[in-house]
């Protein structure tokens, strides 16, 4: 076959320094305040995040504050004038014997006085961490924040406090155990329902009996996985959203494996949701915190339904707005009537708009990436294709810029970490970055993704380094069948999940592919199932079942993940490795990596190479560490599979 780069369409243009992808996006977060007038943002230059508020009608710069290296996860508006800030820290805590963790803190910053407070830092008997996902909600008392918090006094108290934004103190709203799974707010704070887990792998769901201090256990069933969990409330004030596998239940017959429910709060009697098909998320109410609708994934991009009438008519204006740019919704006013969203499609790095129904009018508020151009984009094609038992996987796949008619592409296979997520066929800066460089790239939804089914999720238990890993090098023989990629030029690259099957084409699939690289990737499953257990303090938790099924394990320290274990199969090493790993990881420790350079020098393999991130999580989440893992990424490319 032809070594040749494709067939291209217009004037050649030289791509982007890789400084463009790896650099951390522009405008990293956008958020409209709850009157719609206010729009506030997360810029990033360098290292350096700022937060900046300004007035939409207008333009006025009303507030801008460094938030410095600190990594924000989260910004949401309490009211027109004060925005939560969620952000994490790597850090251990030695007075509770509590390892290396990643761990949330909330910061409220007043635009009036341009200051931050950090939420519950002066709370006395709790720790400032965030114990759970703070929720905005307003009662008789104004707008406070409610979130749980670990007490420090040893009582096994996770309370659910209520923190006043004024002064960032927090005050008990409802008493908590550690067995408390989670629970559910109505619009005014009041905790409508609760769940909790035990030791013997029992959950159970607690409904308030119309007195707030009383609950009553409604329904109790055995779940040594698949947990239910709560999801919010639903279309009505006395209602919540369950997700739990009912088989005692008749079947949706729209959606046959549903495991989504509305739960009367006052009967307990379950229904089943209005969706056509099952969404992965649920949208609520921006001020009554109803259920409104719901999205999933698709090979189209995100998809929305929603059940709300105003919401539906609302969506599907934007929808004839943006054709062909698979529009994500990212945040809207109080009354609907200001839109803001996430536009992709026509080879566009990502534009957030803001879209006002009362002007009849969208405006630009910027771009994730304006430093790479249209025609600098490479064109994300959806694919399809059967896997060896006939399984029809789906994927995307990332051509190089310019090129229309691919024939014999270098191709980089990029599987998604998760393993249980997806990719979305939307701009992701490491697929474009490769492409930039003249290689087309695979990313498969591989068995065991999510937005497929609850049957493809399960299709992918046991399957780690076995039909998980066929799924992508049968992706590979589909296209070269196809022509559009040579066969003899194919790397692998992948982070976590994904970095583990790089190391395992390397040794359980190694005549497919040239060289790998691995990023926060796991070599030993059996060590990394048992360290999960060793974080938590105990051997029998809910995530060690959870990896012992999805690995294919009897238990806790079964040997037979050895034989799908890459770092204990260095000697069937036959292409370059290059790995790397954060030190600062909590997800998948480092050691991960240094096991798998250690037993490739050991059985005298010289083609391998560990860099080591000093200060980097597992999420690559520092611009400076990203920049420098991509550039080693894409040089070692380079060198091993030359893409002209």
């Amino acid at each position: 076959m032809a070594q040749t780069t494709g067939a291209q369409t217009g004037t050649s243009l030289a791509p982007p320094p890789l400084a463009a992808y790896g650099a951390l996006p522009a405008l990293e977060m956008v958020s409209l305040s709850p009157d719609g007038t206010r729009l506030a943002r997360i810029t990033v230059m360098g290292e350096e995040r700022s937060m900046v508020i300004s007035e939409i009608a207008t333009g006025r710069l009303l507030a801008t504050s460094t938030v410095g290296v600190t990594k924000v996860r989260n910004l949401e508006w309490i009211n027109n004038d004060r925005l939560l800030a969620t952000v994490s820290v790597a850090q251990s805590i030695p007075v509770f014997n509590i390892p290396k963790s990643e761990w949330a803190l909330g910061l409220v910053f007043d635009v009036p006085t341009r200051t931050f407070k950090q939420i519950l830092n002066s709370t006395r008997g709790v720790a400032p961490m965030l114990a759970s996902d703070p929720q905005i909600r307003t009662s008789a008392q104004g707008e406070g924040i409610y979130v749980r918090a670990f007490s420090v006094t040893g009582s096994g108290h996770v309370d659910l406090l209520r923190v006043n934004p004024a002064n960032a103190y927090g005050q008990l709203s409802a008493p908590m155990l550690y067995t408390t799974e989670d629970f559910v707010l109505d619009a005014s704070g009041t905790v409508i329902a609760k769940s909790f887990y035990d030791d013997r792998r029992r959950w159970a769901l607690l409904l308030q009996d119309g007195r707030a201090s009383t609950y009553t256990t409604r329904w109790l069933v055995e779940a040594p996985l698949d947990a239910p969990a709560l999801r919010g409330m639903g279309t009505t004030e006395r209602s919540i959203i369950v997700e739990a596998r009912r088989d005692d239940l008749p079947a949706d017959p729209r959606d046959p494996g549903s495991n989504l429910f509305q739960v009367d709060v006052d009967t307990a009697e379950w229904t089943r949701l209005p969706f056509t098909r099952q969404p992965e998320s649920l949208i609520h109410h921006p001020v009554t915190g109803l259920l409104i609708g719901g999205a999933r994934m698709s090979d189209q991009g995100m998809t929305y339904e929603f059940i709300d009438p105003a919401a539906a008519t609302r969506w599907a204006a934007i929808l004839r707005a943006f054709p062909d740019k698979s529009p994500v919704l990212v945040s809207w006013s109080d009354n609907l009537h200001q839109v803001l969203v996430l536009t992709g499609g026509d080879r566009s790095s990502g534009v957030y708009q803001l879209v006002d129904f009362d002007r009849r009018a969208a405006d630009i508020v910027g771009e994730a990436y304006p430093t790479i151009g249209p025609a600098q984009v490479g064109e994300v094609r959806p694919v399809s294709y059967k896997a060896a038992d006939g399984l029809e996987i789906h994927g995307y796949l990332t051509l190089p810029p310019q090129v229309s008619d691919p024939r014999g592409l270098p191709l980089v296979v990029l599987p998604h970490g998760g393993p249980q997520a997806n990719d979305d066929g939307g701009f992701y800066w490491l697929a474009q970055a490769i492409a930039s460089r003249g290689y087309a790239v695979l990313q498969p939804n591989f068995r065991g993704s999510t937005g497929y089914g609850q049957a493809f999720v399960e299709a992918g238990y046991g399957e780690w380094g076995r039909k998980m890993q066929t799924d992508l090098s049968d992706g590979v023989r589909y296209l070269a069948g196809e022509g559009i990629v040579d066969p003899r030029r194919v790397c692998i690259v992948g982070a976590s999940y994904g970095g583990y099957a790089a190391l395992a084409g390397a040794t359980l699939d190694p005549d497919v592919y040239r060289c790998a690289v691995s990023i926060a990737g796991v070599s030993d499953l059996r060590r990394m199932v048992g360290w999960t257990a060793q974080q938590a303090g105990r051997r029998d938790t809910v995530s060690v079942r959870y990896w012992n099924r999805f690995m294919g394990a009897d238990g806790l320290g079964d040997r037979s993940l050895d034989a799908r274990s890459p770092s204990r199969l260095a000697d069937k090493v036959t292409i370059p490795i290059l790995l790397i790993h954060g030190r600062d990881d909590t997800v998948v420790p480092i050691e991960q990596s240094r096991m798998m350079i250690n037993a490739m020098r050991e059985a005298g393999k010289p083609g391998a190479r560990l860099v080591e991130m000093p200060g980097e999580d597992h999420w690559l989440s520092r611009g400076g560490t990203r920049l420098a893992a991509l550039e080693e990424t894409v040089a070692f490319l380079e060198a091993n599979n030359p893409a002209h």
